[in-house]
């Protein structure tokens, strides 16, 4: 019967060494990595948005704490990112049917520049533009809006840096 439970404690034991060979929550592959970096996004778009740039980091050091085992440093990490916000607009997305004149939407875009550097493998690293977008009607005050939108267009951002950096698909 000892033996029994030996052999339970050892297959259960490694099931679950198997699962933490450097897999993410969102399926994705760190390797051996086991620290990250985000570098605070230096604005370069024309239209000034004074937050963006912390708003835009901290989504990005929260998701990959919160989806990956990795442990976030503030110096150079074994997977680091920096970059740059290049443009932030906002446009007239289409007509009113009714009036020509008249705006329905409003198109809030975000596109950043980011720099990723992979110290483990190197062949993983990129420079690479990602933007997202996120539309509002064009009635609605946009300054009460504009931190929900931020946030929206951010999170969005950060899943599609993660999914790029880390992807395994």
């Amino acid at each position: 019967m000892k033996s029994w439970f030996v052999y339970i404690g050892f297959v259960v034991g490694l099931i679950l060494n198997s699962c933490s060979g450097g897999y993410s929550f969102t399926g994705g592959d760190v390797g051996d990595a086991k620290t990250v970096s985000v570098q605070l996004f230096d604005y370069q778009a024309d239209l000034v948005q004074p937050q963006l740039s912390q708003i835009l980091t901290d989504a990005m050091r929260d998701i990959f704490v919160q989806q990956t085992p990795l442990g976030l440093v503030d110096e150079i990490g074994d997977l680091a990112f920096e970059g740059a916000i290049t443009d932030y607009q906002i446009q007239p997305l289409n007509a009113q049917a009714s009036d020509l004149g008249a705006v329905a939407q409003n198109r809030l875009t975000v596109e950043v520049n980011v720099i990723f550097t992979n110290k483990l493998e190197p062949k993983k690293s990129f420079e690479k533009r990602f933007s997202r977008y996120v539309d509002f009607p064009a009635e609605a005050d946009f300054n009460s809006q504009e931190e929900e939108l931020l946030d929206q267009v951010t999170t969005e951002l950060s899943e599609n840096i993660l999914n790029e950096a880390i992807g395994d698909w």
